[in-house]
């Protein structure tokens, strides 16, 4: 196995907790080993600092899979699989939910989504891409899945010079039925975002339902429903939903169906700052207690953010503006190049250019089976406040 040297005390912020090595810590890059290879990282005294995958063309060069001076096991991807699934049970996620969270679970560059005995991948990373025969063989002895389903969608496969070309293990359906917090949703696979349904705002979900009770709720960017049926079922008086996909909106109305609220909620396909704007000026049928804004993540790289976080601030600015004191807001990010802090400033922002007093009821962050790891930020990617006009 190559030996990766890194220079001179570069291996403490490693120590500090994070897990990535970033091409200008190694002594002596050699850029003709494979992307992808797996290898020893060492420190400048020759002392093992762990093992992990190298790509000499990216910026974060390794990305490790173990810290210390033990040797690498030789079932390293079933261990730590296998590991990961028997957090998930203890914080009781078995059937539905996220399996495999890259880093956080010592699998950098992965993503497991369950959707009962259908797993969707997703394989991010040269290194886990090459890993992918061991990982289908320990997915398949801890799940048993009917089908495994590689998306292989995600811009970043580009960047490690991967192709996005869908690969299926057995047999994977259209469409599968799933339920969350006592809520059926039917989740388009193959043609949905992400893996098809966002499991890291379960816990937000849950917890808003004391607040939608006898409230006229507005839930912009709804996708297939899942914030808005949650509202009707606890008690909303009625919702409007948009999202500007057809075919998440045909969904929404399919799982309004499915859950027998189509009477309370309304998808349709629209623009949300155009509903935004339309709300400011008092040309909606009715005024909304309550609005739900849960962009898309805007940043793709840090050198749009600027940019994203100006649109960010817009939306929260217009969301405010359209709001009677007493109304409330739940508001989402969902990139790590946004920070806690960052966050709660652009919601400052956007309450000042409204010219709006608003009060922060809760600051919360994404799902347990979405680990953060102390000492590496970037794990931390889902910020959702909670916010009161007064």
């Amino acid at each position: 196995m190559t030996d990766i040297k890194l220079k001179a005390k570069e291996e403490r912020r490693l120590q500090a907790g994070h897990w990535w090595i970033f091409s200008n810590e190694i002594d002596g890059l050699d850029t003709s080993i494979e992307p992808g290879t797996l290898v020893r990282v060492v420190s400048h005294e020759d002392k093992q600092v762990g093992y992990g995958y190298f790509n000499p063309h990216s910026l974060i060069a390794v990305r490790l899979i173990q810290k210390g001076e033990e040797e690498l096991p030789e079932d390293f991807v079933f261990e730590n699989l296998d590991k990961a699934y028997t957090y998930r049970k203890e914080i009781g996620i078995r059937k539905y939910g996220r399996m495999c969270y890259g880093e956080a679970d010592n699998m950098p560059g992965l993503v497991v989504d369950r959707y009962g005995d259908i797993l969707v991948v997703d394989v991010l990373t040269a290194g886990m891409e090459k890993l992918k025969p061991q990982i289908t063989k320990a997915l398949q002895k801890i799940f048993k899945p009917a089908g495994i389903y590689y998306k292989n969608d995600s811009s970043f496969r580009a960047l490690e010079g991967l192709t996005n070309t869908p690969e299926i293990v057995g047999e994977v359906p259209e469409e599968v039925a799933i339920e969350e917090n006592g809520v059926k949703y039917a989740v388009p696979l193959r043609g949905g975002q992400k893996t098809g349904f966002y499991f890291d705002q379960r816990e937000n979900r849950e917890f808003l339902k004391p607040y939608f009770k006898d409230k006229l709720v507005l839930d912009l960017y709804s996708y297939i429903g899942s914030f808005g049926i949650t509202a009707a079922l606890a008690g909303a008086t009625q919702v409007w939903g948009c999202d500007s996909s057809a075919a998440a909106v045909e969904y929404a109305k399919k799982n309004a169906e499915l859950n027998g609220v189509a009477d309370t909620v309304v998808f349709h396909r629209d623009d949300a700052e155009r509903l935004l704007s339309a709300l400011k000026k008092g040309e909606l049928p009715d005024q909304p207690d309550m609005i739900l804004l849960d962009p898309p993540a805007f940043v793709k790289s840090r050198k749009a953010l600027p940019q994203a976080v100006g649109l960010y601030v817009k939306l929260v600015k217009m969301a405010l503006e359209g709001m009677k004191p007493g109304n409330y807001l739940a508001f989402s990010t969902c990139s790590h190049h946004i920070s806690r802090e960052l966050f709660v400033d652009i919601i400052r922002q956007g309450a000042s250019k409204a010219g709006r007093q608003a009060v922060l009821v809760e600051l919360r962050g994404q799902a347990k089976d979405h680990p953060i790891l102390i000492g590496m930020p970037e794990t931390e990617y889902l910020h959702f406040a909670l916010i009161q006009v007064k």
